[in-house]
């Protein structure tokens, strides 16, 4: 089934919102990185997360990274997304051990870690790209985000993300939502969306349940009525190719260059954010330094 997501309005126009399917991108992501279970949670949580926050900013050729260092196991996470919410990353330690909270409850805060930040690259197509950044507050990814949203961009924010690892460690399930209040919004707005929070539970129990993205904004927002604006097909998507690769190794410099073509050997560099494997010959390592 195709992963999308939703954005929509409530009635008042008091509150926007986008929500998600992910099951098919987190897959894939867990597939390509290896991922044991802790890592597949923390590692899809964070796609969704990038995903939904790449697909808002609605700039053509932007996009948005999403860097969590929170000083557990699993290392760094980075997740990149276009305009769209097409979306990809890698972490550094896939290879995490079982953490639980309680039987069958996965403990992605002590996979993260709280010892670190959060940060968000927002590549606008203007000169500098906008950076901001918070500390972690749990690890939990979904309250992360949201502190973000607060502190760096003062938007009252509410995230909620869900990944259910399958007992075979396969992804059964992930999505998630991400409801933001706009200026002026008043009280009872407001009250009326936090019991709606409440009201509709954790996101992975939804969707085991089939809810869609546009159920689960009903649920959420249903008591303001919610208008949907846009719904976009996302998937995993990697942008490598031969010439970025290129373009990389001639980052390394002449002396690096010519150490490689020397030893006679064939290169092959593997993009870190899919599965893809580029072999240069020292023919081809050769022509590059002759194009320096």
């Amino acid at each position: 089934m195709q992963d999308y997501l939703v954005r929509g309005m409530t009635l008042d126009g008091y509150v926007k919102a986008v929500a998600i399917r992910s099951t098919q991108t987190v897959r894939r992501g867990a597939e390509i990185q290896k991922t044991t279970p802790n890592a597949t949670a923390a590692f899809g949580r964070a796609l969704t997360a990038a995903s939904m926050m790449g697909n808002m900013q609605k700039v053509e050729n932007g996009s948005m990274t999403l860097q969590i260092k929170g000083g557990g196991p699993i290392g760094s996470i980075v997740c990149v997304s276009d305009s769209m919410g097409n979306v990809r990353g890698y972490v550094t330690q896939p290879n995490v051990a079982l953490q639980e909270k309680h039987p069958g409850k996965l403990d992605v805060g002590a996979t993260v870690g709280t010892d670190g930040t959060l940060t968000v690259i927002r590549d606008l197509q203007m000169k500098e790209p906008y950076v901001g950044s918070v500390p972690l507050v749990s690890g939990e990814i979904g309250d992360d985000v949201t502190r973000y949203f607060a502190q760096s961009e003062q938007t009252p924010t509410a995230c909620a993300l869900g990944v259910l690892v399958d007992r075979d460690q396969s992804v059964k399930v992930a999505g998630g939502y991400l409801i933001q209040l706009l200026p002026g919004a008043p009280e009872e707005t407001i009250d009326m969306v936090e019991r709606g929070i409440q009201k509709a539970g954790a996101v992975t129990a939804m969707l085991e349940q089939g809810m869609t993205p546009e159920d689960i904004l009903g649920v959420v927002l249903g008591d303001l009525g919610v208008v949907f604006m846009e719904t976009a097909p996302i998937e995993y998507r990697c942008y490598c190719s031969r010439e970025r690769v290129t373009a990389a190794l001639i980052s390394l410099g002449k002396k690096e260059l010519t150490e490689i073509m020397e030893e006679g050997k064939a290169f092959p560099v593997e993009c870190q954010f899919c599965d893809t494997v580029y072999a240069f010959t020292p023919e081809d390592v050769k022509a590059i330094l002759n194009g320096l």
